[in-house]
């Protein structure tokens, strides 16, 4: 599957400002789903698996939802490292299509997974193509995460994208509310790690043992201040509560963290060679506070660079590896969004690069020890279901 995102006509529309400017998107597949947005859809509720999910409740914000209903049985993180003295962690983004491609990609990665001893993954966002789930229950998580997945048993640490967040309109980010339904989900799931909308997660998972941590991931939501449209919810606003609630946990836990290598997931990228562009000018946008990303953009660069090694995204379709520059501070972007869509075949802007791909499907795989990071990036053939290791980066650790 092609990347097909929906781009709006003008920057910080409401959605259906947007939709009375493009009436075509009434019509055909589009406007069956914007249909279907307006009467939420049916589907049929997942088996065992969820059961219980439907009582649960889901706080705003980086609030944990009740866990009365967690089962016990959940994929653990890892508490030691692999036979090569690592923790290998799969990456992968923007997978959740249900199709061919995604299964080619995760039977790949298996594989490899098996070999190279990982005990951990990553979804960089847009987990649920095309709208997000509809509950906590929605069949789609097992068509679109569970069973692509089956045999990568481990935790995978979830992050929200725009499809995840959707409104009326396909990937519009919309919605920020409805990435409550993906929280929630994981109390169901062995797999699915997102105990609230954004967390952090140190490795070893060792709690209390005093030791400081190898690496520490920090998983946030992009989604409100980069959405395709303007939020209509305050909470959700660019500068509401939700945004100065997680800028203020954000900025404190990069600074209380120990670990060696400090990690910042979040679908949308700051820097990216894609079709859509860098945080300040997504989609060609460099004006109001929603869809040019600019507010993403002062995120990152107030609280992120200088103090994170990688920022590691989704959102464009491509496979790429940046270099750090006096612009990143020495922060490190890499994007990895070719698991379910791929690129259009070409670079778009001219970010200093150790490795990109725009029209592969592929995944990549992150070694972290004391000593050294390493990230290895695989494509893969969809139509046999093989990976290729395209590339490898390896950064050793600076003492102090």
């Amino acid at each position: 599957m092609c990347d097909d995102e929906l781009i709006p006509p003008s920057a910080d529309l409401t959605e259906e400002q947007w939709l009375r400017a493009e009436p075509a998107l009434a019509e055909g597949p589009v406007g069956e789903r914007v249909r279907e947005m307006r009467a939420p859809r049916r589907r049929t509720v997942l088996g065992g698996v969820v059961a219980g999910a439907a009582a649960l409740t889901v706080l705003q914000g980086g609030e944990r939802p009740a866990a009365a209903a967690a089962r016990t049985d959940r994929f653990p993180l890892p508490t030691a490292t692999n036979r090569a003295g690592e923790y290998a962690v799969l990456l992968t983004g923007d997978a959740g299509t249900g199709d061919e491609a995604q299964h080619a990609v995760a039977a790949a990665a298996r594989e490899v997974c098996r070999a190279e001893g990982v005990g951990l993954a990553v979804g960089l966002g847009d987990n649920i193509y095309e709208n997000g789930p509809e509950s906590a229950d929605d069949s789609e998580f097992r068509t679109k995460f569970e069973d692509p997945n089956s045999g990568l048993d481990m935790p995978w640490l979830m992050v929200l994208g725009n499809h995840d967040c959707s409104g009326l309109i396909p990937g519009s980010g919309g919605d920020p509310s409805r990435g409550d339904r993906e929280v929630a989900y994981a109390q169901a799931s062995r797999r699915w790690y997102m105990p609230s909308r954004y967390y952090n997660v140190a490795l070893p998972a060792r709690p209390g043992d005093g030791s400081d941590p190898v690496v520490e991931f920090f998983a946030i939501d992009t989604n409100p201040v980069s959405s395709y449209v303007a939020q209509l919810d305050p909470r959700y606003y660019w500068n509401g509560p939700y945004m100065r609630e997680q800028r203020a946990w954000l900025d404190g836990a990069l600074k209380a963290s120990r670990a060696r290598w400090k990690i910042v997931l979040g679908h949308h990228p700051y820097l990216n060679n894609g079709k859509h562009g860098s945080a300040g000018s997504y989609d060609g946008f460099v004006i109001g506070n929603y869809t040019s990303g600019i507010h993403l953009k002062e995120l990152y660069e107030e609280v992120v660079c200088g103090r994170a090694d990688l920022i590691l995204s989704g959102h464009d379709h491509t496979l790429q590896i940046l270099e750090p520059t006096a612009r990143t501070r020495g922060t490190r972007q890499i994007v990895c969004g070719a698991a379910g869509k791929a690129g259009d075949g070409k670079a778009h802007f001219r970010h200093p690069a150790t490795w990109q791909n725009f029209s592969d499907h592929g995944f990549m795989i992150l070694k972290v020890s004391g000593g050294a990071m390493t990230v290895e990036a695989y494509t893969v053939d969809v139509t046999t279901r093989t990976a290729r290791l395209a590339h490898r980066m390896r950064t050793t650790s600076q003492a102090g």
